[in-house]
């Protein structure tokens, strides 16, 4: 069996991890999109034959797991994508919309190429490979075991607690040994892996004992800080930035689980008379979509949530609230002097409504922008966290005078303690080999330390493109 690491190497996004099995069956884990600069070429070219992939297996929805499904498709994959059911529901709306953003940056990135004399690219794919795509997914609820290829692999889906419906996916490959043998090779794929007490979701689930273990390692030499009272925290900042200064208080958030927090957290405090009277704009078309759908997926909610909507009727709708979907509407909210919220993707304020939101405020010192969870280093969001001077958008240079906040209690990713504590319900002495993927190396270089402190010996952070054998 042959493991190749196509994306996520060394790096958060991209996820795509290839699996040849002895009787030659290719299996990918996720097949997400790189974000960030110079990722163009990345993106382009898969390095292998789309066609010649037998399945996918989907962990979640994001779309540096998710993005380029399409994009697979489009190349010539026809084989089943396997998938719980609420991530093939929110791949409906994330990858329409990834769609309609690929197609505007396409012409921004060619107009650049064009004037500095490089080729034009492609477009990775369109609405119609969208619709191919959902075709074929088969949605798989956790616990259920299914096998591939004539019960060739099996394969068992776990919660992960990252997302709605993520998951982490346990195959079992059975071979042929030197003596004619059946053997079986139990190959682990973390996903990403979220935080025991997610706001929203259920805690993560332990999943069987694996030989080999892909583990995400996003936060790998970080601990989150305590958070006594994220409430408390975020009612600070509000109060500090639009009622003492009088500013817009700006979130790039997912759009999905993310902002439903936030709303959750938001409403909480607007329930208990917290809050002050101001507009709180839910500025994105698919945030407007996923918090509808959320609704319908209560099944991966935690008794707490359950319990307060049981209280309250809905977790998702206060006063003043607004759902922005129509484009002139957020450009109104641009217009407007006046102390508000503003929650819009994407989360790493790479695409969407919220770099126009920050590029109007930026330079303003009464506002400020708060970060709620990762941004890979090369992103604005990642450049405002890092606390640069001046950051690009829309290639022009902004000076930072807004305020930018940093609350790590909303952060989605499991930090090293709590990834130690997922894998806790493995006997290290029985891994074989474990593999380090979503993850900077300087980050995962820290994780693997720590995981051979904790008894696993054989501990590997593969580079882009490298082929192991299992």
């Amino acid at each position: 069996m042959k493991l190749q690491f196509f994306g996520a190497a060394r790096t958060v996004t991209g996820t795509k991890h290839l699996i040849t099995t002895q009787r030659g069956t290719r299996i990918l884990l996720d097949c997400g999109l790189f974000q960030g600069i110079n990722t163009d070429d990345l993106n382009q070219d898969f390095r292998f034959n789309a066609a010649e992939v037998d399945y996918l297996i989907l962990s979640h929805a994001h779309i540096d797991h998710a993005g380029l499904i399409p994009r697979l498709v489009r190349q010539g994959f026809n084989g089943p994508i396997y998938c719980t059911p609420a991530t093939v529901d929110l791949c409906r709306i994330m990858l329409l919309d990834s769609a309609h953003i690929q197609q505007k940056d396409l012409e921004r990135v060619n107009k650049r190429r064009e004037r500095q004399g490089r080729p034009l690219l492609d477009i990775l794919y369109e609405a119609s490979d969208v619709e191919r795509a959902l075709e074929r997914m088969k949605p798989v609820n956790y616990g259920e075991t299914f096998w591939l290829n004539h019960d060739e692999v099996g394969v068992l889906l776990t919660d992960t607690a990252h997302l709605l419906g993520s998951a982490a996916v346990s195959l079992t490959v059975r071979e042929t040994d030197t003596n004619g043998e059946t053997v079986e090779k139990r190959v682990f794929f973390s996903g990403d892996i979220g935080r025991p007490h997610d706001k929203i979701l259920k805690m993560p689930e332990p999943f069987p004992q694996a030989d080999y273990i892909l583990c995400e390692s996003t936060y790998g030499d970080k601990l989150h800080e305590p958070e006594p009272d994220m409430r408390a925290h975020l009612l600070r900042i509000v109060h500090e930035t639009c009622v003492v200064r009088g500013g817009k208080l700006i979130i790039p958030a997912f759009a999905v689980d993310r902002t439903q927090e936030l709303i959750y957290a938001l409403d909480q405090l607007a329930n208990h008379g917290d809050l002050p009277r101001l507009n709180v704009y839910i500025d994105s078309p698919m945030a407007v979509k996923a918090t509808h759908l959320m609704k319908e997926h209560d099944e991966c909610f935690n008794p707490e949530i359950l319990s307060y909507i049981e209280k309250d009727g809905d977790a998702f709708a206060f006063p003043n609230l607004h759902y922005v979907s129509d484009v002139e509407d957020s450009k109104a909210i641009n217009t407007r002097d006046e102390p508000c919220i503003i929650i819009s993707s994407s989360g790493m304020a790479e695409a969407g409504r919220i770099k126009h939101h920050i590029k109007n405020n930026i330079e303003d010192s009464r506002c400020t922008v708060l970060i709620v969870g990762y941004c890979g280093p090369e992103t604005l969001g990642g450049a405002l966290k890092r606390g640069d001077a001046e950051v690009k958008i829309f290639g022009e240079t902004y000076q930072v005078r807004a305020d930018v906040e940093v609350m790590d209690s909303f952060s989605a990713h499991g930090d090293y303690r709590e990834m130690l504590d997922f894998l806790s319900c493995q006997n290290p002495a029985l891994v074989k080999r474990i593999f380090l993927v979503h993850g900077e190396y300087d980050r995962q270089v820290v994780f693997r330390q720590k995981l051979q402190s904790a008894g696993y010996q054989n501990v590997s952070i593969p580079s882009l493109y490298e082929s192991v054998d299992l």
